[in-house]
């Protein structure tokens, strides 16, 4: 294809897909490639109809136009290469080659590629590696590869290389060196929702001093669970993923908390806890986030941490640095009002909950310090719990993907 701005996508499963779609709805490409690697079905009609429907958000046409009378064309354009065209916007599917390495990238003109497969995710593995790599997009012509998913980098050994780098969007998107950054993660859906949930605290002199923190994910069902019980593949640790996920609550562990430590590096100066929650919806998830903060009011004359002093910080937040990533919503939500949201995270204001106790220094403690004759001292540590709302698969996560992309492309 002949067009200016290209975008490659490797990989059509649930993030795949909700990739092209977007960005469908957003105009910005003007055409993809989009490498499934396999034949799909029976006929090319197969593959379109797979596209053009979604058991989650419906038909891609509803998805696109809601319920006006507007229709959402899609035509085949010519049948031997495989080339449509969906809403105006060319769309060309290669189904023979699973390697990165063998895609021909630079044959079809793309320069970014997605890679939403969520296999290729260590970029310290060689471009000619037989099992693939997310290098291979690379040598294959692509100048930046973005993955829809965390890096996993199996050699313990083995540490990130310069090139490569997460990103989260509205968080440190403007870090990106288009001159030394060829390889992104665009990181997880739940770090990208804790992510912007944690920024303005971290920003807020008041709630900047946290002792510890924890969060708990209750997570929609993923496709790397069962939906029936099965027996578990050989090495596998986690066998509660086995157990079918329409009749079970499942407790498994997230990477979200790592993660965050590379978009926001002051993670690392707090004790921070992670885990999730899996339970039988098909998607929007809710981030129960617990923090403690240690308090200096009587001091400094700074403002106690209250419910409504962390409400305060996020509408602000939401109104303005992350006006239309976060959402500050004072409604009393359920999981399916969420669907399609597109944000990063939506602040449940009316859960927002804190208590403050008070720590007594040790009267020791004192004396070791030099302190003869010391006062009773007490310090304030409040504990908050703030709960954050994200559409796991498109509102949140490929929304900002989506934006990410955008960015990266048009810094190439």
């Amino acid at each position: 294809m002949e067009n200016r701005k290209l975008l490659g996508i490797n990989g059509l499963g649930r993030i795949g897909k909700l990739t092209l779609w977007n960005h469908l709805s957003l105009g910005y490409f003007d055409g993809f490639v989009v490498n499934i690697g396999r034949k799909v079905g029976r006929c090319l009609e197969d593959l379109l109809q797979t596209i053009e429907s979604d058991s989650t958000y419906g038909s891609l046409e509803r998805f696109l136009y809601g319920l006006s009378s507007q229709k959402c064309e899609i035509k085949i354009i010519d049948r031997e290469q495989n080339l449509v065209k969906i809403n105006g916007k060319k769309v060309k599917f290669l189904l023979e080659e699973r390697n990165p390495l063998h895609i021909p990238w630079a044959e079809e003109g793309v320069r970014l590629v997605v890679d939403c497969t969520g296999v290729f995710l260590d970029p310290t593995v060689l471009a000619d590696n037989a099992k693939g790599s997310v290098r291979g997009h690379l040598e294959a012509g692509a100048e930046k590869v973005i993955c829809s998913a965390p890096f996993k980098i199996k050699d313990n050994s083995m540490s990130l290389p310069g090139d490569s780098k997460l990103f989260v969007f509205g968080v440190n998107h403007q870090e990106y060196d288009p001159g030394q950054h060829n390889i992104l993660s665009a990181a997880s859906c739940t770090t990208t929702g804790l992510a912007h949930m944690m920024m303005p605290l971290l920003e807020t002199k008041a709630t900047s001093r946290i002792v510890t923190a924890s969060m708990s994910t209750i997570h929609a069902a993923t496709s790397t669970q069962s939906i029936l019980d099965s027996v578990p593949d050989a090495g596998t640790k986690d066998l509660r993923k086995n157990r079918s996920i329409m009749n079970n609550i499942i407790l498994t562990s997230t990477g979200a908390a790592k993660a965050l430590e590379q978009i926001l590096p002051q993670i690392r100066q707090i004790g921070f806890m992670a885990d999730s929650v899996r339970i039988p919806t098909s998607t929007v998830s809710l981030i129960s986030l617990n923090v403690t903060f240690h308090e200096y009011k009587n001091e400094l004359n700074e403002p106690e941490i209250t419910r409504e002093l962390l409400n305060g910080i996020y509408k602000e937040a939401a109104e303005g640095k992350q006006k239309g990533i976060l959402i500050y919503s004072e409604q009393q939500n359920v999981s399916s009002s969420l669907i399609g949201m597109r944000a990063a995270a939506v602040i449940e204001a009316n859960d927002t909950h804190t208590r403050t106790g008070f720590l007594s220094l040790p009267e020791g403690f004192l004396q070791q310090c030099g302190v003869n004759d010391p006062p009773e001292i007490t310090m304030p540590v409040t504990h908050a719990r703030i709960f954050g709302w994200y559409d796991n698969e498109f509102g949140s996560y490929v929304n900002m993907l989506g934006k990410l992309t955008t960015h990266v492309f048009e810094n190439l």
